[in-house]
């Protein structure tokens, strides 16, 4: 094999090896961006459950202040005296 010889098999191996890295830099281009994307997404319905999280809580917090207030509601109509309840009105 004579050194142009050479030299072309090495001349084809470079382009060969450039136009690798050009998919390959160009995939990880493709890539950033979708992962970029879905980590919008994510971040997006992570937003929408914290939002909704603290509603539920915020509901949870009404409720249990209702069921107390039911709750000082049977106590006070069980220590009534007996006999209030007797007498007609």
């Amino acid at each position: 094999m004579t050194i142009d010889e050479r030299l072309e098999k090495i001349a084809q191996r470079t382009d060969a090896i450039a136009q690798s890295l050009e998919l390959l830099a160009s995939l990880h281009v493709d890539h950033e961006r979708k992962m970029s994307e879905q980590s919008a997404k994510y971040e997006e319905r992570f937003a929408k459950f914290d939002e909704r999280s603290t509603k539920t809580e915020e509901r949870m917090v009404q409720l249990i202040d209702t069921m107390n207030r039911l709750g000082n509601i049977v106590i006070s109509h069980e220590e009534r005296p007996d006999h209030l309840e007797d007498h007609p009105h």
